[in-house]
């Protein structure tokens, strides 16, 4: 089968010819049809990534795709079941082998496309959100990068819990896209100065940054007095740091926050949290975002279009494609 490997950091990701794994113990085997990528992928191909194993090894964080084996001792998901997994790797891949208890079943209306790029985003602004910054209605929520694939979940999942939503992005088209997904205020970070913009607002009570640099530096500078900061990401490069001496001025809490890292010490909270996203997109809340969507022989592409920083919503790479289809 193919496989985007990286099997020497300083010659990044190369696509080849490997052997399909044979599902182990606790194992499920899945015929992929679709992963989502993440900038996790990117850091991993550099060897940066806090959680990157040794080569050689296989790209690939959450995938869609269907049962095809169990592993011993393994009594479900069963044969034929569509699932989506957050594997941590693997995914770009037609063939994969991964942990049965990550599986989630998937409501049958949600196409394989959409389930490959849900888990993370939709699972890292939900718990964000609510777990670790505690959002209420009508507080006023700023998100950074908010046309991006976590970004815009958090948009809407921010404008569904009744929050006031500030869209921080680049570019009309993009923030075109964050207020389709419920953004109130829009703000563009190429032409719009964010710190007086989000205080001619009225502050921000939470901030939800996967972006870093200096937007973080602005919107630290424009928060409400006991506002919390969510530390998702850095996706400039630039990880800021923090004068912990303004964060006893206006008693400003800053929140990290990795949705990947609940599986060590309390998986049950992914669990219960992707229930509830579940349940949100059968009943039409949520509707997600594919910006692009290119075949497992352009993966390389699909990277590069995610360091660009350009696109909306998930990248997607859907094995069997036969060329990008981006949207």
């Amino acid at each position: 089968m193919q496989a985007l490997q990286v099997r020497d950091h300083a010659k990044g990701a190369e696509l080849v010819e490997i052997e399909e794994p044979v599902p182990g113990p606790g194992e499920i085997g899945v015929r992929i049809e679709a992963c989502g990528l993440n900038f996790a992928d990117l850091l991993m191909i550099k060897g940066t990534y806090q959680e990157t194993p040794e080569p050689p090894f296989t790209l690939g964080l959450e995938i869609a795709g269907r049962v095809e084996a169990l592993g011993p001792g393994v009594e479900g998901p069963a044969v034929g079941a569509r699932v989506a997994v957050y594997a941590g790797r693997g995914g770009l891949a037609e063939y994969g082998a991964f942990p049965a208890d990550r599986a989630v079943v998937l409501p049958d209306a949600m196409p394989a496309e959409e389930a490959a790029g849900f888990l993370v985003a939709y699972g890292t602004s939900h718990l964000a959100l609510t777990r670790r910054a505690r959002l209420q209605p009508g507080e006023r929520l700023l998100v950074l990068g908010a046309a991006g694939g976590v970004g815009l979940t958090a948009v809407e999942i921010g404008a569904a819990l009744g929050a006031e939503v500030i869209a921080a992005a680049r570019g009309a088209d993009r923030l075109a896209v964050a207020k389709a997904a419920g953004a109130t205020h829009l703000l563009d970070t190429d032409t719009d100065d964010l710190r007086d913009g989000v205080k001619a607002l009225g502050g921000a009570d939470v901030v939800y940054d996967a972006v870093g640099g200096e937007l973080f530096r602005a919107a630290f500078r424009a928060i409400n007095p006991e506002g919390r900061i969510l530390a998702i990401g850095f996706a400039s490069g630039d990880v800021p740091q923090i004068p912990a001496n303004h964060l006893l001025v206006k008693n400003i809490s800053v929140l990290g926050f990795n949705w990947g890292g609940y599986l060590r010490f309390a998986p049950e909270v992914l669990t219960a949290g992707l229930a509830e996203l579940f349940d949100l997109y059968t009943e039409g809340r949520l509707r997600p975002h594919v910006g692009a969507r290119f075949p497992l022989s352009e993966a390389q592409a699909a990277l590069d279009l995610l360091k660009s920083r350009k696109s909306t919503g998930k990248i997607v790479v859907c094995m069997g494609r036969s060329s990008p289809m981006p949207q």
